[in-house]
């Protein structure tokens, strides 16, 4: 069972729950010490005067900050003085609409459980009346002589506290993004195609269904060092859309989407906005007026073709690299996108072994 973090009472009107908080999340990041190359070595860092170039105790340290040509300095002790130090108090001043607070507000999550059975009754009470209604209540509390400002709300079976920003830390995005753009005018039929393509792609929310896959691969490559192999390196990023093929890849995209949908053998959306818009690798799109023109290293329509006839031009780096591992392409754990590609259809690196 986890460890309170936070206990004291949370009020609203008369009422009064003894209520604990709870963390609501842990971090699944892979922390890394940093090793002097070459060696097993940790390095560690240390607090050290920049004049003289001597490490400093910590009791020795005071905060200061610049003001003119100095520093104002504090003392710890100056710091509990004028804090209002630990509250035990979590007084509700008042109900918003939940949709009224905007997600830029919410800040860190945690879990609020009632201070022992006795209280059951007055928890559940609260919980229901906030779900019935849709309202968070607003609060503020201090906690390790920090005050916050959260908001208190029905979550499934349990009382939500939210962290919320201060108003003053919200920035604004006119001012903090030069090309943000302006009011432009958007073809009705792009539209239309823009909000198909989002109801096709749209799902029920399911968060387990997600998971970071970059720790996997970071684990993954901890644990090939640790045995002396090698991973495949990443995914290149794709290309950005050029606003003459805009029209192409949102219907590309809608008719992949839809036929995945239908369980039809799909092809990524970008993929099919690609081979739509001519533009699957960098190279020529076909388009020509040469004898040559648009023939590629298969022979006949500048697609990339596997020996047994199928077009590869579509699948993504990953989908390559599963089929170049089936056909033992030798090195492909270092090969770029286009370098499997190659691989596969016969040209550049050829097969060692044949699936």
């Amino acid at each position: 069972m986890a460890r309170a973090i936070w206990s004291g009472s949370l009020s609203f009107g008369l009422v009064n729950l003894p209520v604990r908080m709870y963390s609501a999340m842990e971090s699944h990041t892979v922390h890394f010490h940093q090793i002097q190359r070459g060696t097993s070595d940790r390095v560690r860092n240390k607090r050290v005067n920049e004049r003289t170039g001597k490490e400093v105790p910590a009791e020795e340290i005071v905060k200061g900050v610049e003001a003119g040509d100095g520093y104002v300095l504090v003392e710890p002790e100056e710091l509990d003085d004028i804090a209002p130090g630990r509250s035990k108090a979590l007084e509700i001043g008042g109900f918003v609409d939940l949709d009224a607070v905007e997600p830029v507000y919410f800040a860190t999550t945690y879990y609020l459980g009632p201070r022992g059975k006795d209280y059951a009754k007055v928890y559940a009470l609260l919980h229901r009346a906030l779900q019935e209604s849709n309202k968070a209540g607003i609060a503020t509390f201090v906690m390790r002589n920090r005050a916050y400002l959260v908001a208190v709300k029905a979550e499934a079976d349990i009382l939500a506290l939210h962290t919320l920003h201060w108003a003053d830390e919200i920035r604004d995005p006119h001012d903090e993004i030069g090309d943000l753009p302006g009011r432009t005018k958007i073809p009705d039929k792009e539209l239309q195609t823009a909000v198909q393509l989002i109801e096709a792609l749209s799902t029920e929310w399911h968060p387990e269904d997600y998971h970071d896959t970059y720790q996997e691969r970071v684990r993954a490559l901890i644990e090939a060092k640790r045995k002396g192999g090698t991973v495949e390196k990443g995914q290149e990023p794709p290309e950005s859309t050029n606003v003459v093929d805009l029209m192409s890849a949102l219907q590309a995209s809608v008719d992949s989407a839809r036929g995945a949908r239908k369980g039809k053998p799909g092809k990524e959306p970008g993929a099919a906005a690609r081979r739509r818009t001519g533009r699957s690798t960098g190279r020529s799109s076909g388009k020509g007026t040469g004898a040559g023109a648009g023939k590629g290293r298969s022979g006949g329509t500048g697609r990339k073709a596997s020996r047994t006839g199928q077009d590869l031009t579509g699948l993504n780096k990953a989908e390559l690299y599963e089929r170049a591992t089936e056909a033992g392409v030798p090195g492909r754990s270092s090969m770029t996108r286009d370098e499997l590609l190659d691989a596969l259809s016969g040209g550049g690196r050829s097969h060692a072994k044949a699936s």
